[in-house]
């Protein structure tokens, strides 16, 4: 037996001998990779999310990338045919962050390290932005800072504000490859500074987990994430009390999981594999 076919049978691709699907009643889905790659929907990803309505299940769609505001992603999905209650269907480790931060820093004056629309959702959302006497430094996936910045950035982690970061992500992937995400930031600001972010909140952490069960109203032994990365999508079900649910569709592939301490509960190629078990 060839070893690709070996390694889809010892893991057990596109079945649920468990019956664990007919206990799930809420999906956090991952977005590029997994229901989507670009702007092209992935084969059956649509027939998917319909049949989750139609069975009375809820859905969001739950994303580390917090380079870009909630309106970015709402106006992607409305092109690509979907429209979605952005309140309660779209959750990023942006939202989980400044839920974190109103929790457990009321008040406090933030430096973000961040995209304009970014440092405007933020500030939308009830964080008070300040770049000239900040109480604390906030770094998210930033795609248009100067070195300045990064200057400034460093000098405010040095001088021991507390230090939040919204996602771990080495790398984010696009058409042509990957380019260096927050994870690659925050290895500067450490090599220049020695310290590393106080907390992390974006996948795998509990913390959008959290965020994103009061979002949904959702109970996590009745809840999954899908993805197609092991050491966020996957482990921030596994982890935290949900299903952790791999499809094949993305940057991860079973060649990858001998050597990952995340083992998921289910395998399928596609989110259209697991039409089938709704």
């Amino acid at each position: 037996m060839p070893e690709r076919d070996r390694a889809r049978t010892e893991y057990r691709v596109n079945c649920d001998p468990e019956g664990i699907i007919p206990r799930i009643r809420n999906f956090c889905l991952d977005m590029d990779g997994t229901v989507y790659l670009d702007n092209l929907w992935i084969d059956g990803a649509k027939d998917f999310l319909a049949k989750l309505t139609a069975t009375g299940r809820k859905y969001c769609f739950m994303t580390n990338n917090s380079s870009k505001s909630a309106s970015i992603y709402v106006e992607k999905l409305l092109n690509m045919g979907l429209v979605i209650e952005p309140e309660k269907q779209l959750i990023t480790s942006g939202h989980a962050t400044v839920d974190y931060l109103k929790r457990k820093y009321p008040g406090k004056r933030v430096y973000l390290f961040g995209n304009p629309m970014v440092k405007m959702e933020f500030e939308e959302r009830g964080v008070l932005i300040d770049e000239e006497h900040p109480d604390m430094v906030v770094t998210s996936f930033c795609t248009s800072f100067h070195y300045r910045d990064l200057c400034r950035l460093c000098d405010l982690v040095r001088e021991g504000l507390p230090y939040v970061a919204t996602h771990p992500d080495f790398n984010c992937p696009t058409k042509t490859g990957f380019i260096p995400d927050i994870g690659s930031l925050s290895a500067y600001v450490e090599a220049s500074t020695g310290r590393r972010p106080d907390k992390v909140v974006g996948k795998p952490e509990a913390e959008i987990i959290e965020y994103a069960m009061r979002t949904m109203g959702a109970k996590p032994e009745e809840s999954c994430v899908v993805g197609d990365r092991l050491y966020t999508d996957v482990k921030s079900g596994v982890n935290n009390g949900l299903y952790g649910i791999f499809v094949l569709s993305g940057e991860a592939q079973l060649e990858d999981l001998p050597d990952s301490d995340v083992k998921p509960h289910l395998i399928f190629d596609s989110v259209k594999e697991i039409i089938p078990y709704l």
